[in-house]
């Protein structure tokens, strides 16, 4: 393939953000590996026979998520727009309706049960989010309402259903990825720190009414208390060392409630050691801050914003991921991007990525020009 080729996928290929889409591929092959160690333990115990199952709907789910990413990627910036409606309006619906007939864990109702797969809808709100909100703050039409208002009418729909499933660590993310909008928009402080201050009465009203996230905090505040999922996982880092104790060889990893998920940062640190946990943590680095430089190149104001948002949608969450595995936040039920096992966690990733990556394509000039005489695009123009 070279760049005389005129095929579809060359055509892709030359104008997308490669070392991205690289970063993305070897952090899925990493989640891969890590799905096949920590098989096992999730489908058995200590003392009982594991399996591969959950590897292997992995794999399928990562074939998926390739295709999401491929076809999201393709879009152009109106249709970016829609896409992102949909899917924001669809999640959100999908979030109500998880209230009601959602499966009931640990007395939450955030997923829904498809037989093939349990699906959480809340995830796809967060890239969704970040376009909408990218839309309604470069939109260069005069509006009656302050479009940090609009953005709230968006927004706080999302953070009440979330309240009430209740998703706290969602809450707060998304929360976050409303100030950080705002905040790259250049937009008065006094609406960041009007968010700042709805943050803390939030954490303090979930402190005070859900006693899951008073237990985890005083779990936090008191080391010598810690609950068995932070304190497993300490050991897992601890009994891994610089190199780790070999693939398939952890123990820790069997005590380890959600350790195909929540966890599996743990067992990178158990079976591969240090060197693997600093690898992964510098690959998010190189392409969270790729991705965020890319969007500062872009000469479109709502390429800018978006790409922005969407970048710190893959920080947050992999940041509260690592942290949280490492005793450094209290405890928190948050996947760790395109390595978690899950379906729901990889294609919303899958999405966010595909996004971003076709906000940074380098389309040619006249396939620009044909977007910038378009209304939607029109409107899009700060």
């Amino acid at each position: 393939m070279n760049r005389a080729s005129r095929t579809h996928f060359a055509d892709w290929w030359w104008t997308i953000d490669r070392r991205s889409t690289v970063l993305v591929i070897v952090l899925i092959g990493i989640g891969l590996m890590l799905a096949v160690a920590a098989s096992p333990a999730a489908s058995g115990g200590p003392q009982t026979a594991g399996n591969f199952n959950f590897a292997a709907k992995q794999m399928v789910f990562a074939l998926v998520a390739l295709a999401i990413l491929f076809g999201a990627s393709l879009l152009h910036p109106e249709q970016l727009r829609r896409v992102a409606a949909i899917v924001f309006v669809a999640a959100l619906i999908g979030s109500f309706v998880v209230l009601f007939l959602g499966t009931q864990t640990l007395g939450a109702r955030r997923w829904l049960d498809l037989r093939i797969f349990t699906l959480q809808p809340s995830e796809f709100l967060k890239p969704s989010f970040a376009i909408l909100a990218a839309a309604i703050l470069t939109d260069a039409n005069r509006i009656p309402l302050p479009k940090p208002l609009l953005t709230a009418l968006v927004v706080v729909p999302a953070l009440v259903i979330l309240l009430l499933q209740p998703d706290v660590g969602q809450t707060f993310l998304l929360l976050g990825l409303w100030g950080a909008m705002l905040f790259f928009a250049g937009l008065s402080l006094k609406w960041v720190w009007a968010i700042g201050g709805g943050a803390a009465g939030l954490a303090v009203m979930a402190y005070s009414f859900f006693p899951h996230v008073h237990h985890r905090v005083l779990q936090f505040l008191h080391p010598s208390d810690k609950g068995g999922q932070v304190n497993q996982s300490l050991k897992a880092f601890s009994h891994g060392g610089l190199v780790g104790v070999g693939p398939g060889a952890g123990t820790v990893k069997y005590h380890l409630p959600d350790v195909h998920s929540d966890f599996i940062y743990a067992v990178a640190g158990e079976e591969f050691g240090l060197w693997l946990c600093a690898i992964i943590a510098l690959l998010f680095c190189v392409l969270c801050v790729g991705l965020m430089l890319r969007s500062a190149k872009s000469r479109d104001p709502f390429a800018q914003l978006a790409g922005a948002g969407l970048a710190m949608v893959l920080a947050f969450q992999a940041l509260i991921n690592m942290a949280v595995a490492l005793n450094m936040i209290p405890a928190k039920g948050m996947t760790l991007p395109f390595i978690s096992s899950g379906g729901s966690s990889l294609f919303a990733v899958a999405l966010t990525m595909g996004f971003a990556l076709s906000l940074s394509r380098e389309r040619p000039q006249a396939e620009l020009q044909k977007a910038r005489i378009s209304p939607a695009y029109r409107g899009g123009r700060a």
